[in-house]
């Protein structure tokens, strides 16, 4: 079942999802060569009681961090730890969720550490623009399949692959609500967009082959060929106005 909010309920998504972008933004100023994954979860955890909300992850389904941190060919779910140190050349994938007044809002960004060379920038450019893509075709009257075409059209034009076994998701009271977004589909395919509905659009993006595995830990999906992967997300709701994307901080 699909549940579309009212406008003042997606206005209390925004209010969280501000808070999101507010943590991301934290992040992706204390990465840097040398420091721990762990570091950037614990200025994550600071930061969230800091704004007043609660980290989405940790303990949904046992996971136990408030953020995914997924370094080179780690595509999602990777957990923080003391052991893992970014080095120069890096790029380490931040996913982060918060629950705000009974509200979800989700939201994800690949970063470079320090400088890479000009494919690894490229993959991420693309991934980007892909979920600017995906995100431009959330509008009443569309369908999901207009969503995952635009992701998958742009991302193979360009020679990379899209991740078929995690897809995007509805989101409100819950983390992860109907209907699913996979990043690969036809045109007019699947549910019809209404306003109301808050979706949570995530191209995952790999420099080769699609198929990824899931490590002993139980969480962190790599890439089956070692190449690397990048991730970028959005909370967006569907307006009579358009797509609008709630997790930014303006």
């Amino acid at each position: 079942m699909i549940h579309r909010k009212s406008v003042a309920e997606i206005a209390v998504i925004q209010e969280g999802g501000r808070c999101v972008a507010k943590v991301l933004e934290r992040m992706r100023q204390v990465v840097k060569p040398g420091i721990t994954t762990m570091d950037i979860e614990r200025e994550a955890d600071r930061i969230s009681r800091e704004l007043g909300i609660v980290p989405a992850f940790r303990g949904y389904n046992g996971y136990p961090a408030c953020i995914c941190v997924s370094v080179n060919e780690e595509v999602v779910h990777g957990i923080p730890s003391e052991d893992k140190i970014l080095a120069e050349g890096d790029i380490v994938g931040l996913d982060f969720g918060a629950l705000h007044k009974g509200f979800y809002s989700d939201a994800a960004v690949t970063l470079t550490v320090g400088r890479v060379d000009e494919e690894t920038q490229r993959l991420l450019d693309v991934t980007r623009e892909a979920l600017d893509r995906g995100i431009a075709q959330a509008r009443q009257g569309n369908r999901i399949g207009d969503i995952s075409s635009a992701v998958q059209n742009y991302v193979e034009d360009n020679g990379f692959s899209v991740v078929k076994v995690f897809v995007g998701h509805g989101i409100g009271r819950s983390l992860h609500e109907e209907p699913q977004i996979p990043n690969y589909g036809e045109p007019q395919w699947g549910v019809r967009l209404k306003p109301g509905m808050t979706l949570a659009i995530e191209p995952m993006v790999n420099a080769g082959t699609d198929d990824v595995k899931v490590l002993a830990d139980g969480w962190t999906a790599v890439t089956t060929d070692g190449k690397l992967s990048a991730h970028f997300e959005h909370t967006v709701a569907v307006t009579e106005n358009g797509p609008l994307i709630v997790t930014v901080d303006n």
